[in-house]
């Protein structure tokens, strides 16, 4: 099927604006231009008053989590971790992450997100939502090991990795993705941290971690190996795979380097890192350094929602008034953050950016919003302004998921009745 979207705004390639004409053949975009291709379509969309843009990546979250929002709130990572969370996780079942999976696709999809990266249990369940909905994910089973000494053939979280990954890598025509992942260093043994990095090796596969996140963790690592986690996780053969490592809050400049030279993305969770006191990630520099960073939201618990746009506002101005500087981190860097290096970090080269030859997964905004008026500068716009609700259209692979309001692969009314009544029975 061809379809036209025209006389809309349209964010390019080079981060141009253009108005004119969008033109998508089956799931790609076939052309981006301000005159009207030649041919017959089967479908034609007048988008007056609406802006195109790549559909925004978050590169790290824990989907399910939905369900725990608002638990352990003001308290610090730690507390919150091990006393609030993993408690509540620990009674979780595949139904109930089932039920809250649907409940964050809903959310993300209304957000204008087109692909994400998850971490969490019971991910064939994540799996089999996504699939349904037609979003794009990238999904692991977090492999964790607390018991000393313990290798990884012994290890169970590890087998269960590795069936997740043959079972599901590479279904729905290529939008559901496996990725290996270690949950942490704090919570895994040297063995089963090496056993899972050569697995990812011997595959081709991609790593996803939580790195330096915090103070606390940084500095036990390097009490306890005499290395920080970023040398750690190195050493261990992590980075010898294409790596997503979340927060990166705490990691030193020599880390940094570790990071640039072994072509690690970092995912950039401002939110998250704030409602716990995790600390200021150093983004500015990593830009500089030439490091991909991404944006992610974290989990519904530290966060508390799925919200990229929002996201994206405070990536744009909590390092201003860190280094007390207008310009470390500029709107069209955060605007990269959130598409284009996103879709790197999941290995993603096919979609990112609206060009001829990409994938059609895009994101329409009504500008037609009062706080939206006047649009005299459309990256400062969607850098300081948009919202989650200005979200008109998001669509993957040329097909629209969610518009004006209506989701169009999932069923809202009942994903919603069914959280509610999972929370209830969870929390009573």
């Amino acid at each position: 099927m061809r379809q036209l979207y025209k006389n809309c705004k349209i964010l390019t390639e080079g981060r141009t604006v253009t108005d004119g004409f969008l033109a998508i053949c089956e799931d790609t975009i076939e052309s981006v231009g301000e005159t009207r291709p030649a041919g017959d379509f089967d479908r034609e969309r007048d988008f007056s008053g609406k802006l195109l843009l790549p559909g925004f990546v978050n590169g790290h979250t824990h989907t399910a989590m939905t369900l725990l929002r608002g638990v352990g709130t003001d308290l610090p990572l730690q507390k919150w971790l091990f006393d609030k969370i993993f408690p509540v996780e620990a009674k979780l079942t595949g139904a109930e992450i089932a039920v809250g999976s649907r409940l964050a696709l809903l959310e993300m999809i209304a957000c204008g997100t087109t692909s994400f990266s998850d971490m969490y249990f019971f991910p064939w369940e994540m799996a089999r939502a996504a699939e349904e909905s037609g979003i794009k994910a990238n999904l692991n089973y977090p492999v964790q090991s607390f018991t000393p000494g313990e290798t990884y053939a012994q290890n169970e979280s590890a087998r269960k990795m590795e069936r997740f990954y043959q079972e599901w890598n590479g279904r729905g025509n290529g939008r559901i993705r496996v990725d290996c992942c270690l949950h942490a260093e704090y919570t895994c043994q040297p063995d089963v941290a090496a056993g899972t990095a050569d697995f990812c090796r011997r595959k081709g596969g991609r790593m996803h971690i939580h790195l330096s996140e915090t103070k606390s963790e940084h500095e036990a690592c390097l009490a306890k190996y005499g290395m920080t986690p970023a040398r750690w996780f190195a050493a261990m053969g992590v980075f010898d795979n294409p790596t997503s490592a979340a927060h990166c809050v705490w990691v030193t400049a020599e880390d940094r380097a570790l990071l640039k030279e072994k072509g690690v993305s970092v995912i950039h969770n401002p939110t998250s890192n704030m409602k716990l006191g995790s600390g200021f990630a150093p983004i500015p520099a990593m830009l500089a350094e030439g490091i991909n960073v991404a944006l992610g939201t974290d989990g519904a618990a530290s966060n508390n929602n799925l919200n990229m746009p929002e996201e994206m506002h405070l990536a744009a101005v909590i390092h201003n008034g860190y280094h007390l500087d207008a310009v470390p981190v500029s709107a069209r860097q955060v605007l990269d953050m959130a598409t284009r290096n996103g879709a790197a970090a999941q290995g993603r080269g096919d979609t990112g950016m609206l060009a001829a030859g990409k994938k059609a997964d895009i994101t329409a905004i009504d500008l037609d919003r009062p706080h939206l008026i006047p649009n005299l500068d459309t990256l400062g716009l969607l850098a300081y302004s948009v919202q989650a609700s200005d979200v008109y259209m998001t669509m993957v692979d040329g097909k629209i998921l969610y518009e004006n309001g209506e989701f169009l692969t999932l069923d809202k009314e009942k994903i919603c009745a069914e959280a509610r009544e999972t929370a209830r029975q969870l929390y009573q």
